[in-house]
């Protein structure tokens, strides 16, 4: 296991006070060290080295997927969490993802949970991941629930994959589209400027819109540059407050399109906890809590505290949630079936596949809608532009001859 580093202060045998720094695997080691040297320690602290070291390095999906089956296969087997970590650590490839299941080890031996030692690696593990590994160690039943988890987690990367894969093409040719645009712009079209000085004539209109954009884009393009950068900034910004992530969140519900994409994606995420929870015996009201805390936009979040109220009231759970007006019919209709039936947890299941094909499906459909979409837009612009400069020039030929 790798060292950790420790700051420490303690009395040595004088009871003088002693400052210094140590390495060990663990805080009680860094204990019995300095019992060793005759000290008695007042206060020991992790230095942050060991935790920004483990910030700053990249960690991938697919390490996670990979560390989640390998958990997942010596869970199943019933290898205690300690040395199945342990194991985990000398068979992990990646260095950034080794560190971090050594800060796992490390701080379930000091006695935390496994939950709780990875809800201190957020950017790694998600609210998700971390409620259903939080249900599994609570309810005995981290065996169960940690195959479904590693399902979701493979079938998200390859619908992660799938829309990347998509979405290469469209944005390598509107980049280029744009970079065409703006060299024409910023580079060719000034050049007929100096034509049209030199010959006196008068501009035509069009023309000479062109050359005020071109020089409005070389004397304030920077700003447009600087005013993308702050919309990011205020766009991010809006999550730090619960109040102004509400109204982003129902902003982007409202979207066309986006929205119905944002709503499929969110309830796939949502249908696929709650029935891997209820089908490893979780009670509902508890999966309903653990569910709803997975469910990113806070809109539709606030509707399933409504909900879990209600069924603990003695609602259905179909019922409940098309109550809220704010969910799919297919969602509700078939949990009100699942209750009928005895069989909601598989058809939970069922319909997280149902509408993470819709979403993949849609994206798709968008895409291919798109790619001619741009194709024609571009042509405009670079064609406009190279049609109305080329008009004036050979208008300013004619009046010459």
């Amino acid at each position: 296991m790798s060292a950790l580093y420790f700051k420490y202060q303690a009395f040595d045998a004088q009871g003088k006070m002693m400052n210094g720094q140590l390495s060990a695997d663990t805080e009680r080691e860094a204990v019995r060290i300095l019992k060793g040297k005759n000290l008695t320690p007042v206060k020991i602290q992790e230095t942050q080295e060991a935790a920004e070291k483990i910030r700053r390095k990249r960690i991938s999906q697919s390490d996670v997927l990979d560390f989640t089956n390998g958990l997942c296969t010596l869970v199943e087997a019933r290898v205690p969490i300690d040395r199945s970590l342990r194991l985990l650590e000398g068979i992990t490839e990646s260095a950034a993802m080794r560190e971090l299941v050594v800060s796992l080890l490390r701080e379930v031996k000091e006695g935390r949970s496994l939950a709780e030692a990875m809800e201190a690696h957020p950017k790694v593990f998600s609210k998700m991941y971390v409620n259903i590994v939080r249900a599994g160690e609570e309810g005995g039943i981290l065996d169960q629930l940690l195959p479904d988890l590693a399902e979701f987690l493979e079938t998200s990367a390859k619908t992660r994959q799938a829309i990347i894969s998509a979405m290469i093409y469209p944005i390598v040719l509107l980049i280029t589209g744009v970079l065409s645009v703006v060299l024409l712009l910023v580079f060719v079209v000034p050049q007929f400027a100096i034509m049209f000085e030199d010959a006196g004539t008068e501009i035509p209109a069009s023309a000479a819109f062109l050359l005020s954009l071109s020089s409005g884009i070389q004397s304030y393009g920077y700003l447009v540059l600087v005013l993308l950068g702050l919309l990011v900034f205020f766009w991010k910004r809006l999550d730090k407050e619960p109040a102004s992530k509400l109204k982003k969140d129902s902003f982007l519900l409202s979207l066309p399109m986006m929205g119905t994409l944002i709503l499929y994606k969110e309830c796939a995420v949502f249908a696929r906890t709650l029935g891997s929870l209820l089908g490893a015996g979780i009670p509902l009201i508890r999966s309903l809590r653990v569910s709803r805390e997975v469910v990113g936009n806070t809109v539709l979040a606030k509707h399933l505290v409504q909900v879990e109220e209600d069924v603990r009231g003695g609602a259905g759970l179909g019922d409940s949630l098309e109550k809220t007006n704010q969910f799919p019919t297919l969602l509700h209709q078939l949990v009100a079936v699942g209750e009928e039936s005895g069989r909601t947890a598989n058809i939970l299941i069922k319909s997280a596949a149902t509408f993470d094909t819709t979403v993949r499906n849609q994206i798709s459909s968008l895409v291919a809608a798109l790619q001619p979409a741009l194709i024609i837009i571009l042509a405009i612009a670079v064609g406009g532009i190279t049609i109305t400069m080329l008009s004036a020039v050979f208008s300013m030929n004619s009046v010459d001859f």
